[in-house]
């Protein structure tokens, strides 16, 4: 990818992390993604209209709602609690950015694709990565708290949801997708928020915040990250996961002076070297199959495309 197209996207996508923290630190997880999924999925739901896609029916439709479940809900529910439990923004941003390591070997097993030697060395330091980021954590609470368990659930989440809609809504216009998975989201969040209290700190704080994470995260973010995969294709985006961890603590630290500690900067290094493998390795295999025959790495890289595009 050029620069002015990469830059632009890789900032956008690591604010989102910020943003969050910021949100929930003004309003209750439950309230902030209410609105997010509500508002988003409205917008969405006008953008599909508005181009006279076609909707989903009968069983297309009811997987890509569980779809929506593992990708948005999930993924978004346990974030989000992570964030107002004192997870550090770039905490969450490197375990998130191991999403295109995590599918490769969820889809080995669930698609069949083949794990070639790069995309393991890719793996394991992806794994070495995300225990070195939270090594600080581990010494000072001295066990795998939940706070880390939330991470690497929203992270599973966001894996398997990715791997499931490339199996079962590979045929579905993505914004028709995305509007539905914004919408299903509402559901097990609002029964959340029943059983958890609603608070607002800071009003103003909150609402700008919220609109920042609607409109830049939920929907600008997306249109940009889908535009990139159509111009330039997946294997070339799954490289900014290099930089956006590195990028979102760098944000962290001038928004919230949330100061990097030695695990996650080694972690931000060593996620680097995985997504750089993995996204080495897709495009090798690319080269090596250009007609999408065989077993070659076009299937994995549409579930990458779709397992974020509806963030």
């Amino acid at each position: 990818m050029p620069f002015r197209a990469a830059a632009p996207l890789t900032f956008v996508y690591a604010l989102g992390y910020p943003i969050g923290a910021l949100a929930v630190s003004a309003m209750s997880p439950m309230g902030v993604l209410l609105c997010r999924f509500g508002l988003a999925g409205a917008l969405l739901s006008g953008w599909a209209v508005a181009a006279n896609v076609r909707w989903p029916t009968r069983a297309a439709l009811s997987h890509v709602l569980v779809s929506g479940l593992l990708t948005q809900a999930g993924q978004f529910i346990c974030l989000y609690l992570a964030l107002l439990h004192g997870a550090p923004a770039v905490l969450g941003a490197v375990i998130i950015s191991m999403n295109p390591v995590v599918t490769a070997a969820l889809a080995a097993l669930a698609l069949g694709e083949r794990l070639t030697v790069t995309r393991v060395c890719a793996l394991l330091l992806g794994v070495l990565a995300v225990l070195a980021a939270c090594a600080g954590r581990l010494v000072a609470v001295g066990h795998v708290d939940g706070v880390v368990l939330l991470l690497l659930v929203s992270l599973l989440c966001l894996a398997a949801g990715g791997v499931y809609q490339q199996r079962f809504c590979s045929r579905v216009d993505y914004r028709a997708t995305a509007a539905l998975q914004n919408l299903v989201a509402v559901v097990p969040v609002a029964g959340l928020a029943v059983l958890m209290p609603l608070s607002v700190i800071d009003p103003w704080k909150a609402a700008a915040a919220v609109a920042a994470v609607v409109l830049c995260n939920a929907t600008l973010c997306m249109t940009w990250y889908v535009q990139a995969i159509n111009a330039y294709g997946a294997s070339a985006v799954t490289m900014l996961f290099a930089v956006i961890p590195a990028v979102a603590g760098l944000l962290s630290w001038a928004m919230l002076g949330q100061r990097p500690d030695v695990g996650l900067a080694v972690g931000l290094a060593l996620g680097a070297a995985a997504c750089w493998l993995n996204a080495r390795n897709s495009r090798q295999q690319r080269q090596n199959d250009p007609a999408g025959d065989g077993r070659g790495q076009h299937r994995v890289d549409a579930v990458h495309e779709t397992s974020v595009a509806g963030q």
